[in-house]
């Protein structure tokens, strides 16, 4: 999984190119943060305390992230 991380912002670099990019680190987290939680929630019947274990935060900090990213549940 890295690998394949780091070949993705490899190239979203290098199609930049030359720009700098603004905020990458926001961007990246947001970019696997949302498809992680939103797969995870579905993998756990959208059991909110059962998510929050697998991803190892507590169930307030999942609440908080998934009204973040517009996320039903």
């Amino acid at each position: 999984m890295q690998q394949s991380v780091e070949q993705a912002i490899r190239k979203y670099l290098e199609d930049l190119d030359g720009e700098l990019p603004c905020n990458l680190f926001d961007t990246v987290i947001s970019e696997i943060e949302q498809p992680m939680l939103k797969t995870v929630l579905r993998h756990c019947d959208n059991n909110q305390s059962k998510t929050a274990s697998c991803l190892g935060i507590n169930r307030g900090t999942l609440r908080k992230k998934l009204k973040q990213y517009h996320i039903e549940h």
